[in-house]
């Protein structure tokens, strides 16, 4: 890379003036932010985090507490919903953690990690499936169960509590579906491209299957790229944002020539950040016109799905309903009411609101990992709205929220299930069938 290029990357990977400014310190996003609601700090609000990227961008040093501050934030975006003035704390956060990487040195050993994780196993089908494997041994040869026996648990409580959070593995992965077409049922209507993800691909294959079974049934030609790898988005959250750009270089080429209608996924997360590749790559003139035509052509599936003439033939399913917004899809991609429709489609499905059914869970990519205190707080206090609706089912639109409120069930819920909407959506078609 030019020094040019070099130097404008640094301007812009960093908190801009004129995004800052935008702020006038009302106060109307505190209720809106998590942290703040737990901790009634004003440093760990949107207001004072923004405050302090401020005295940064004036000269101030990064300090510790900067960090510690930032670090805490799970850039749920709820605040941007709430915000009267436009400020796009998201893009604000964001750019605080690239400048951070860019600045301050890690410690040997979290460098060491955090390359592995973020540079190696995500964009690896072959490591995915690895480790994938290694779960799969630890969950089913009883290991599991062995470190419980042994009191690994009761000694090393936080072990305990990560473990609740690891997600399944399900074989086989949806990596096997890689550079396959599936054609649509009946009339072909749409030709659609669909990301797999990267750890969804080995923990949550199953709901990739369905949500091809769900646009097959609506008329859609699935094409799943063989050369698609992950899409970025834990990248943009850690402010690793060279891998990030690296990563949407790779899906653009892969995905953008094909001539699809749109571009699909089913994870709330990606998407927000795949619709957010022009702006990534705005300064790269090879790719940023590319960007922003491969930004424009993504959708959520649950927005895809509520924009066409959605096959209606589906068999009824008795239960209860509620739905928790995923924060990147509600607050990020503001689509709200699309899940909404589909639940209330499904003959016999009843849905209930959940109350503050926009606050975040706390699962935020990796936040319930790296600050699983909070996240913890955070989840009892959304499981207690989740349980006032009453269901047997809460659904949502992410896979990260699906681990976070799976665990939330085992510690504070009521026996019910978690699901995606497109997973209600199939069992609905799939019963219409039978």
């Amino acid at each position: 890379m030019a020094a040019s290029d070099s130097n404008t990357l640094h301007q812009i990977d960093q908190p801009r003036r004129r995004d800052l400014d935008k702020c006038v310190h009302c106060g109307l996003c505190l209720n809106s932010c998590p942290t703040y609601r737990v901790l009634g700090l004003e440093m760990d609000s949107p207001r004072g985090r923004i405050y302090q990227m401020v005295q940064v961008h004036e000269g101030a040093p990064i300090s510790p507490s900067y960090l510690e501050h930032l670090d805490l934030c799970l850039a749920c975006r709820g605040c941007e919903s709430a915000c009267p003035s436009g400020v796009q704390y998201g893009r604000l956060i964001e750019d605080a953690r690239a400048e951070i990487e860019r600045k301050i040195e890690r410690p040997w050993l979290t460098r060491a990690l955090r390359s592995f994780v973020f540079g190696k196993l995500l964009p690896s089908p072959t490591l995915l499936q690895f480790a994938a494997r290694g779960l799969w041994a630890y969950r089913t040869l009883g290991l599991r169960t062995l470190a419980s026996a042994l009191g690994i648990f009761k000694a090393f409580p936080k072990l305990a509590e990560l473990d609740q959070l690891s997600p399944e593995a399900e074989f086989p992965s949806f990596f096997s579906a890689y550079g396959k077409v599936f054609p649509a049922e009946g009339t072909r209507r749409h030709k659609v491209a669909m990301l797999g993800g990267c750890v969804a691909n080995v923990s949550f294959a199953r709901l990739n299957e369905a949500t091809v079974r769900v646009l097959q049934k609506n008329g859609c030609e699935v094409h799943v790229p063989g050369n698609q790898t992950c899409c970025g988005a834990l990248h943009q959250h850690a402010g690793i944002r060279t891998t990030a750009r690296h990563l949407a270089r790779k899906n653009i080429d892969a995905l953008l020539t094909g001539g699809f209608d749109a571009i699909l996924t089913n994870s709330a997360g990606c998407g927000s950040t795949l619709k957010e590749y022009g702006e990534l790559l705005e300064h790269e003139p090879p790719y940023a016109n590319r960007a922003a035509e491969f930004a424009a052509r993504v959708k959520d599936i649950n927005e895809f799905l509520a924009s066409i003439d959605l096959n209606t033939q589906m068999g009824p399913l008795d239960i209860t309903v509620t739905y928790q917004d995923s924060c990147h899809l509600a607050h990020g991609q503001k689509v709200r009411a699309a899940p909404r429709k589909l639940l209330r489609s499904v003959p016999g499905l009843q849905f209930r609101e959940m109350p503050m059914a926009d606050l975040c869970c706390g699962s935020a990519g990796i936040y319930n990992v790296i600050q699983n205190e909070m996240s913890m707080q955070i989840l009892e206090r959304k499981m207690d709205f989740a349980n006032s609706a009453s269901t047997q089912v809460i659904a949502t639109a992410n896979t990260g929220c699906m681990i976070q409120l799976r665990a939330g069930v085992k510690r504070h819920g009521h026996g019910q299930r978690v699901a995606h909407v497109i997973e209600i959506l199939d069992e609905a078609y799939r019963k219409s069938t039978r």
